[in-house]
């Protein structure tokens, strides 16, 4: 069974600090590639950050800096560590899995939890 179950999200004020959670099954974790997608009322989801079988990472421009991908193996979760957080990071957290790790598109990922919210005021 395919699970992904978010967790860690919640309200800061800009220049906040949150870490958000990513319980996975065996089966979803060991896709070749994991990671975080928001999206913003009317906005189309985005890919976050992104982090393959090898470690390798990548991020989207908007949080280069900030947000740290990783991953524990032993635990089947996926993590996003959040620092300086900005009005404009807020937004529906979800993390995905998937068989490609070309990019930050979200096609390619299919499986998905429900996500989490994270809201930023200044």
């Amino acid at each position: 069974q395919v699970q992904l179950v978010e967790s860690g999200g919640g309200s800061v004020q800009a220049g906040g600090s949150l870490r958000l959670s990513c319980a996975a099954s065996e089966y979803a974790y060991t896709r070749d590639c994991v990671g975080w997608f928001r999206q913003a009322p009317g906005k189309e989801r985005e890919g976050v950050a992104i982090i393959g079988r090898d470690a390798g990472t990548l991020y989207t421009d908007s949080v280069k800096g900030r947000f740290t991908i990783s991953k524990d193996n032993a635990k089947n979760t996926l993590y996003l560590q959040m620092n300086n957080l900005k009005p404009e990071d807020t937004a529906m957290y979800y993390c995905a899995a998937g068989s490609y790790c070309t990019g930050l598109a979200p096609r390619p990922f299919s499986y998905w939890g429900q996500g989490t919210q994270v809201t930023v005021s200044s």
